[in-house]
């Protein structure tokens, strides 16, 4: 039916694309620039994690507070910023 060429071309381009995949997507720099930046989108800083959950009612409600209040905070300079603009 193809014939002999059309299996070369076939093969070929099966070695090929697997091939230029590696070498783009392993080089070091592309990481740096292309998925570092997108990781500190998707995920928070460690400074924000909280590194002990909390094991008793009061401490739980303590942080329960405190994270209203950062959000309160931020909605609050939200609207700030948005009056000014």
């Amino acid at each position: 039916m193809g014939g002999p060429n059309l299996e070369i071309f076939k093969f070929s381009l099966y070695l090929f694309i697997p091939i230029c995949a590696l070498v783009h997507f392993g080089d070091p720099q592309w990481y740096r620039n292309t998925v570092l930046p997108y990781k500190d989108q998707l995920f928070p800083p460690e400074k924000r994690l909280l590194q002990e959950l909390p094991t008793d009612q009061k401490s739980l409600r303590e942080e329960l507070t405190r994270i209203k209040n950062e959000r309160l905070a931020r909605r609050a300079t939200k609207e700030k910023e948005e009056k000014k603009s």
